[in-house]
């Protein structure tokens, strides 16, 4: 395993607190798919990012505006990889995008308590206090605005590809659920 040095801990995080171009509320470093920095002389960097999904059209936007962000702090040559292994997953988002996730009104992704291939199977909608059914898993899609596990699913695709839309049975308001993958 290779240390950092300062100077790529230091542009870590500038390219880090780039807000996401989907969900400006969360930096790319709270959404997990910013891999690594590593310089290359004194003005060259080499950048690793893993986009979410493949074929996810934000990958070019978060690129420019990494770019953008090192080459302001003196960094004359930006190179931006995507890099697809190992590939992103929801359990890459930190404790507290997850956390902005919520206050901004979008059920994070649940935490998955096995590293292992996640199984996909087809079932029921609706998420009821305790339900074990596999469609939901053993933990309920919670609504972000009140914390009700009383749920359904409207669509299973939203604004985004990796957003479901649902909708609260308890206080009936509608929100994103950012989908486990």
């Amino acid at each position: 395993m290779v240390t950092a040095t300062a100077l790529e801990a230091e542009l870590l995080e500038l390219a880090g607190s780039v807000p996401d171009p989907e969900l400006p509320v969360l930096t790319l470093r709270e959404l997990g798919v910013l891999r690594g920095v590593h310089v290359r002389g004194t003005d060259a960097v080499d950048v690793e990012l893993t986009p979410t999904y493949t074929g996810c059209p934000a990958v070019e936007a978060m690129s420019l505006d990494i770019e953008r962000v090192l080459r302001e702090h003196g960094m004359r040559e930006v190179t931006v990889r995507t890099v697809l292994s190992p590939a992103w997953s929801t359990d890459d988002i930190t404790a507290e995008g997850r956390r902005k996730l919520r206050e901004f009104g979008i059920a994070p992704p649940r935490v998955r308590r096995d590293a292992g291939p996640l199984a996909l199977e087809l079932g029921p909608t609706r998420t009821v206090a305790g339900e074990t059914g596999e469609a939901d898993g053993p933990d309920p899609v919670r609504c972000p605005h009140c914390g009700s596990a009383d749920t359904e699913l409207l669509s299973r695709f939203s604004s985004t590809a990796c957003k479901a839309l649902r909708r609260c049975l308890a206080c009936r308001e509608p929100f994103d659920h950012f989908k486990e993958l």
